[in-house]
């Protein structure tokens, strides 16, 4: 059974939510100290590093780091023609749903004569890193991929841990997808060595990974702190921690779907967070009975029982739904799903999440794969303040400001006023000599 935090007959504070709330341990610092090492090696060597850290974390020493481009066009060769199909339609309506992210250029007119252009150009070249561990994540190939490309990124590089199952290189199902999409420059290097060496570029021979403006893309929690050794050589999108799922739901939830709703993450990783708010007792000894039938027919039965007996998961109990979307801000969750009567409505009322899914029929792994909305996502509780990833992290806002002669003319009093409350005279000195001298030019 799931741990229950019984929050009913209380009036609880935001301050008493955070402590009461299950959540999963994330001490990126301690990592920090870890990865960093390894971050300035890299830096200072170069790829004889991530050939090592090859064959000690991943058990393969690759061939090459770059993946030649027939290898490439291989898995894709040799890709089952089912998977081929759904990454299509994933990225197809990715590029639907990232589409209606780009934001538009303007140009607005301050006074007569003096404008302000509003312009958002894409970085150069991006990084996108795409992990390994217990499961294979194509669609991560996706959601990071069509982003960028949406966003008008000209050089796109992935990085993707070596498997010693197929000879060194990235799994065929990660290197096919990437043909999918067009993705010629692909590294077998994983984990935080392959985070620097997109900051800090490596050159292995003749093959060379020019360093990039903007990192992204999930991975374990070194990944995540190696992002923040490099962040501010490079941007990123986040540290993101491992998977976690809400589920506010009233009693007119359907108990097995809600039950496998919080397996599906908990299928994940031992860590993962599953949570369900509740303000039905019934409900949540129903979820209870359906989890222990549901989890022990599935495959990965001994990691799902894992996350959800764990103290990053539970079930909350509350008064009323009112209590229940004040939880759920508090938890701030990476995935909410909202199984309540008026499912559409309560979401609007929902400030706190990376993403949420609405009614019985928007399970959380439509958005992994082919809802048309992103899977990196905020966690942790970061939802208070940080977004999924979107085009806008690709992009960067710039702005043109053009005066004519009369504009500048008519604005230099205030100019030179402001400048000597600032006891920063040339500053007025540099428009009063354009009044001085309007005939020059």
């Amino acid at each position: 059974m799931m741990e229950r935090i019984d929050l009913r007959g209380t009036q609880p504070t935001a301050a008493d939510l955070q402590r009461a709330l299950p959540r999963a341990a994330l001490d990126t610092t301690a990592a920090t100290e870890l990865v960093r090492p390894i971050i300035d090696r890299v830096k200072a060597e170069g790829a004889s590093v991530l050939y090592e850290l090859a064959e000690r974390f991943d058990g393969v020493r690759p061939e090459y780091l770059r993946v030649p481009a027939a290898a490439i066009h291989d898995a894709l060769t040799h890709l089952d023609p089912a998977i081929r199909t759904a990454l299509e339609v994933a990225i197809d309506h990715a590029r639907i749903g990232h589409t209606q992210q780009l934001p538009t250029d303007t140009a607005t007119q301050v006074i007569p004569g003096g404008t302000i252009m509003q312009r958002w150009l894409p970085v150069n070249r991006v990084g996108l890193y795409v992990p390994g561990g217990l499961a294979v994540y194509p669609s991560s190939v996706v959601m990071n991929v069509v982003c960028a490309q949406v966003a008008g990124v000209p050089s796109l590089a992935v990085a993707s841990p070596p498997q010693k199952a197929f000879g060194g290189l990235p799994h065929p199902t990660i290197l096919a997808a990437c043909a999918l999409l067009g993705v010629e420059e692909v590294w077998a290097t994983g984990g935080a060595q392959a985070i620097g060496a997109f900051a800090y570029g490596i050159a292995d021979g003749a093959d060379v990974l020019e360093s990039v403006d903007v990192v992204t893309g999930p991975g374990n929690i070194y990944v995540a702190a190696a992002k923040r050794v490099v962040q501010g050589v490079v941007g990123i999108d986040a540290e993101a921690g491992t998977t976690e799922i809400a589920i506010l739901a009233d009693d007119s939830a359907y108990a097995p779907y809600v039950a496998a709703d919080l397996i599906s993450q908990a299928e994940h990783d031992p860590a993962a967070a599953s949570v369900l708010i509740t303000d039905s007792a019934a409900l949540a000894d129903a979820v209870d009975e359906a989890i222990a039938y549901q989890a022990q027919a599935a495959r990965h039965s001994e990691r799902i029982l894992t996350a959800l007996s764990g103290p990053q998961s539970g079930i909350v109990l509350v008064d009323n739904m009112e209590v229940g979307i004040a939880v759920a801000d508090a938890y701030g969750a990476e995935h909410l799903e909202i199984h309540t009567r008026d499912a559409a409505a309560t979401a609007m009322r929902v400030r706190n999440a990376g993403a949420i899914f609405v009614g019985s029929y928007t399970p959380v792994p439509l958005g992994d794969y082919v809802a048309g909305s992103n899977h990196v996502l905020p966690t942790g509780g970061t939802a208070r303040f940080a977004s999924g990833l979107n085009v806008a992290q690709y992009l960067r806002s710039q702005q043109v400001v053009e005066y004519s002669a009369p504009a500048l003319d008519a604005l230099t009093d205030h100019l030179v006023t402001l400048a000597n409350a600032e006891d920063l005279p040339a500053h007025g000195r540099a428009a009063l000599i354009r009044r001085e001298n309007k005939d020059k030019l």
